[in-house]
Protein backbone atom coordinates (compact mmCIF):
# COMPACT_ATOMS: atom_id res chain seq x y z
CA UNK A 1 0.00 0.00 0.00
CA UNK A 2 1.36 3.43 -0.72
CA UNK A 3 1.33 6.55 1.77
CA UNK A 4 -0.61 7.92 -0.66
CA UNK A 5 -3.83 5.82 -0.04
CA UNK A 6 -2.42 5.33 3.93
CA UNK A 7 -4.86 8.18 4.92
CA UNK A 8 -8.15 8.54 3.83
CA UNK A 9 -10.30 10.67 1.58
CA UNK A 10 -12.21 11.63 5.01
CA UNK A 11 -8.98 12.02 6.92
CA UNK A 12 -8.11 14.73 4.21
CA UNK A 13 -11.78 16.55 3.95
CA UNK A 14 -11.91 16.74 8.23
CA UNK A 15 -8.14 18.04 8.27
CA UNK A 16 -9.44 20.50 5.57
CA UNK A 17 -12.31 21.55 7.59
CA UNK A 18 -10.40 21.76 10.97
CA UNK A 19 -7.91 23.88 9.44
CA UNK A 20 -10.26 26.23 8.15
CA UNK A 21 -11.91 26.91 11.29
CA UNK A 22 -8.78 27.57 13.17
CA UNK A 23 -8.56 30.62 10.23
CA UNK A 24 -5.86 29.18 8.31
CA UNK A 25 -5.17 28.97 4.42
CA UNK A 26 -5.56 25.68 3.61
CA UNK A 27 -2.33 24.76 1.29
CA UNK A 28 -0.80 21.62 0.50
CA UNK A 29 1.94 21.58 2.88
CA UNK A 30 -0.72 22.47 5.93
CA UNK A 31 -2.65 19.09 4.80
CA UNK A 32 1.40 17.47 4.43
CA UNK A 33 1.92 18.73 8.30
CA UNK A 34 -1.57 18.26 10.02
CA UNK A 35 -1.40 14.70 8.39
CA UNK A 36 1.84 13.75 8.80
CA UNK A 37 2.12 12.46 5.27
CA UNK A 38 4.86 13.38 1.76
CA UNK A 39 3.97 16.24 -0.09
CA UNK A 40 3.31 13.98 -3.08
CA UNK A 41 1.57 12.03 -1.14
CA UNK A 42 -0.65 15.09 -0.47
CA UNK A 43 -0.46 15.77 -4.23
CA UNK A 44 -2.45 12.53 -5.43
CA UNK A 45 -4.54 12.78 -2.65
CA UNK A 46 -5.95 16.13 -4.09
CA UNK A 47 -6.43 15.49 -7.62
CA UNK A 48 -8.30 12.61 -6.76
CA UNK A 49 -10.51 14.42 -3.96
CA UNK A 50 -10.59 17.55 -7.01
CA UNK A 51 -11.57 14.48 -9.46
CA UNK A 52 -14.49 13.35 -7.06
CA UNK A 53 -15.49 17.15 -6.96
CA UNK A 54 -15.33 16.71 -3.04
CA UNK A 55 -11.94 19.83 -3.11
CA UNK A 56 -11.48 23.13 -5.69
CA UNK A 57 -8.12 24.18 -5.73
CA UNK A 58 -7.80 27.90 -7.51
CA UNK A 59 -4.75 29.92 -9.03
CA UNK A 60 -3.67 31.21 -5.76
CA UNK A 61 -2.84 27.80 -4.38
CA UNK A 62 -6.08 27.49 -1.24
CA UNK A 63 -7.52 24.01 -1.10
CA UNK A 64 -10.99 24.84 -0.20
CA UNK A 65 -14.33 22.30 0.22
CA UNK A 66 -16.97 22.03 -2.16
CA UNK A 67 -20.35 21.53 -0.89
CA UNK A 68 -19.97 17.91 -1.12
CA UNK A 69 -16.60 17.83 0.61
CA UNK A 70 -18.52 20.01 3.45
CA UNK A 71 -20.73 16.98 3.95
CA UNK A 72 -18.34 14.92 4.10
CA UNK A 73 -16.23 16.60 6.45
CA UNK A 74 -18.64 17.21 8.52
CA UNK A 75 -20.36 13.64 8.54
CA UNK A 76 -16.64 12.29 9.93
CA UNK A 77 -16.50 14.89 12.28
CA UNK A 78 -20.23 14.16 13.58
CA UNK A 79 -18.95 10.46 13.69
CA UNK A 80 -15.82 11.49 15.55
CA UNK A 81 -17.72 13.32 17.94
CA UNK A 82 -19.94 11.07 19.03
CA UNK A 83 -17.52 8.16 19.38
CA UNK A 84 -15.77 10.49 21.75
CA UNK A 85 -18.81 11.06 23.66
CA UNK A 86 -19.51 7.40 23.71
CA UNK A 87 -16.34 6.39 24.71
CA UNK A 88 -16.53 9.02 27.42
CA UNK A 89 -20.12 8.93 28.67
CA UNK A 90 -20.61 4.93 28.03
CA UNK A 91 -17.35 3.53 28.99
CA UNK A 92 -15.80 6.29 30.79
CA UNK A 93 -12.49 5.99 29.09
CA UNK A 94 -10.51 9.05 30.17
CA UNK A 95 -10.80 12.45 28.55
CA UNK A 96 -7.13 12.57 27.15
CA UNK A 97 -6.77 9.23 25.82
CA UNK A 98 -10.52 9.12 23.09
CA UNK A 99 -9.34 11.42 20.97
CA UNK A 100 -6.72 9.41 19.62
CA UNK A 101 -8.58 6.32 20.13
CA UNK A 102 -11.81 7.93 17.60
CA UNK A 103 -9.83 8.99 15.08
CA UNK A 104 -9.22 5.19 14.28
CA UNK A 105 -12.85 4.30 15.11
CA UNK A 106 -14.71 7.15 13.13
CA UNK A 107 -14.04 5.67 9.46
CA UNK A 108 -15.80 2.16 10.87
CA UNK A 109 -18.98 3.77 11.59
CA UNK A 110 -21.94 2.45 9.64
CA UNK A 111 -25.15 4.63 9.34
CA UNK A 112 -26.92 2.14 10.72
CA UNK A 113 -24.89 2.62 13.88
CA UNK A 114 -24.05 6.73 13.73
CA UNK A 115 -28.08 6.89 14.00
CA UNK A 116 -28.23 4.56 17.28
CA UNK A 117 -25.33 7.09 18.84
CA UNK A 118 -27.06 9.97 17.56
CA UNK A 119 -30.57 8.73 18.84
CA UNK A 120 -28.68 7.92 22.79
CA UNK A 121 -26.39 11.27 22.67
CA UNK A 122 -27.62 13.62 20.71
CA UNK A 123 -25.88 15.82 17.91
CA UNK A 124 -25.46 18.90 19.44
CA UNK A 125 -23.61 19.73 22.48
CA UNK A 126 -19.62 19.33 23.38
CA UNK A 127 -17.35 16.63 23.29
CA UNK A 128 -15.51 15.77 26.61
CA UNK A 129 -12.96 18.41 25.51
CA UNK A 130 -14.99 21.22 25.36
CA UNK A 131 -15.35 21.54 21.53
CA UNK A 132 -18.48 21.50 19.12
CA UNK A 133 -19.10 19.12 16.09
CA UNK A 134 -18.18 21.72 13.82
CA UNK A 135 -14.58 23.47 14.83
CA UNK A 136 -15.16 27.04 16.27
CA UNK A 137 -12.74 29.81 14.78
CA UNK A 138 -11.05 31.46 17.70
CA UNK A 139 -13.40 34.62 16.71
CA UNK A 140 -16.37 32.83 17.51
CA UNK A 141 -14.50 31.28 20.93
CA UNK A 142 -13.70 35.21 21.84
CA UNK A 143 -17.73 35.70 21.20
CA UNK A 144 -18.68 33.05 23.80
CA UNK A 145 -15.99 35.12 26.39
CA UNK A 146 -13.32 32.52 25.66
CA UNK A 147 -10.07 33.45 25.62
CA UNK A 148 -6.50 31.58 25.46
CA UNK A 149 -4.84 30.72 29.06
CA UNK A 150 -1.78 32.43 27.30
CA UNK A 151 -3.97 36.30 27.65
CA UNK A 152 -5.10 35.29 31.44
CA UNK A 153 -4.77 38.11 33.70
CA UNK A 154 -2.62 37.93 36.68
CA UNK A 155 -4.62 37.23 39.44
CA UNK A 156 -7.51 36.14 37.66
CA UNK A 157 -9.31 32.76 38.49
CA UNK A 158 -10.55 30.84 35.04
CA UNK A 159 -12.53 27.33 34.30
CA UNK A 160 -11.08 25.37 31.53
CA UNK A 161 -13.68 25.44 28.66
CA UNK A 162 -12.18 24.10 25.89
CA UNK A 163 -8.98 21.97 24.63
CA UNK A 164 -7.09 21.78 21.30
CA UNK A 165 -7.72 17.94 20.69
CA UNK A 166 -5.47 17.31 17.77
CA UNK A 167 -2.36 16.28 19.65
CA UNK A 168 -2.55 13.16 21.85
CA UNK A 169 0.83 14.05 23.97
CA UNK A 170 -0.44 17.92 24.82
CA UNK A 171 -3.34 16.30 26.31
CA UNK A 172 -1.68 14.04 28.44
CA UNK A 173 0.76 17.10 29.49
CA UNK A 174 -2.27 19.01 30.22
CA UNK A 175 -4.02 16.28 32.77
CA UNK A 176 -0.54 15.74 34.20
CA UNK A 177 -0.38 19.64 35.07
CA UNK A 178 -3.61 19.65 36.56
CA UNK A 179 -5.76 21.76 33.36
CA UNK A 180 -8.66 19.36 32.78
CA UNK A 181 -12.02 19.89 30.74
CA UNK A 182 -13.97 22.10 33.83
CA UNK A 183 -11.25 22.50 35.84
CA UNK A 184 -9.68 25.45 37.73
CA UNK A 185 -7.24 27.71 36.89
CA UNK A 186 -5.35 30.73 38.55
CA UNK A 187 -3.10 32.79 36.90
CA UNK A 188 -0.42 33.73 39.10
CA UNK A 189 1.95 35.79 36.43
CA UNK A 190 2.32 36.03 32.69
CA UNK A 191 6.12 36.07 32.38
CA UNK A 192 8.75 38.16 30.13
CA UNK A 193 9.44 34.68 28.04
CA UNK A 194 5.84 34.64 27.38
CA UNK A 195 5.41 31.38 30.23
CA UNK A 196 2.32 31.83 32.21
CA UNK A 197 2.60 30.60 36.04
CA UNK A 198 -0.61 28.98 37.24
CA UNK A 199 -1.83 27.58 40.29
CA UNK A 200 -4.46 24.40 39.69
CA UNK A 201 -5.48 21.61 42.25
CA UNK A 202 -2.26 19.59 41.59
CA UNK A 203 -0.28 22.74 42.76
CA UNK A 204 1.89 25.29 40.73
CA UNK A 205 3.31 24.98 37.25
CA UNK A 206 3.96 26.70 34.45
CA UNK A 207 3.30 26.33 30.72
CA UNK A 208 5.29 27.58 27.80
CA UNK A 209 3.23 29.18 25.31
CA UNK A 210 2.40 26.58 22.99
CA UNK A 211 0.22 24.76 25.57
CA UNK A 212 -1.13 27.43 27.21
CA UNK A 213 -2.58 29.15 24.23
CA UNK A 214 -4.34 25.64 23.16
CA UNK A 215 -6.54 26.13 26.49
CA UNK A 216 -9.40 27.99 25.96
CA UNK A 217 -11.13 29.28 29.26
CA UNK A 218 -13.55 31.61 30.69
CA UNK A 219 -13.14 34.02 33.69
CA UNK A 220 -14.82 32.77 37.19
CA UNK A 221 -13.20 35.65 38.73
CA UNK A 222 -10.74 38.74 39.06
CA UNK A 223 -8.90 38.48 41.79
CA UNK A 224 -7.97 42.65 42.97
Amino acid sequence: MTESITVSKEDYLKAILEAESEGLHVIPATLAHWLSVSAPAVTMALKRLKRDGFVDVKEDGIVRLTASGKETAYRTALRHHLIERMLSEVFGMEWYQIHAEAERLEHAVSPAFEARLIEKLGEHGTCPHGNTVLPESPAQRRERGLLPLSEGQPGGDYVVAALYERDPRLLVFLHQSGINPNSHVHVVARNYDQTVAIETDQGATTLGHPAAERVWVKLEKALI
